[in-house]
């Protein structure tokens, strides 16, 4: 279900992650990570960032 996937502001993708919401922030800001914004709000989902990270390990 998309409700499960999605993980809402940076703080949440950080926690997921590993990373902290800094590092999240300049990610997104570089286009280094798939994210849904909603006005001010960030969004993320939890399989692109699984996948982000996995191809940056390569």
């Amino acid at each position: 279900m998309l409700a499960d996937d999605l993980l809402s502001g940076a703080k949440a993708a950080a926690d997921y992650t590993g990373e902290t919401p800094r590092a999240i922030y300049n990610m997104t800001e570089k286009g280094l990570l798939p994210v849904i914004r909603k006005g001010r709000k960030l969004y993320f989902r939890k399989s692109e960032l699984d996948a982000a990270f996995r191809s940056e390990a390569v």
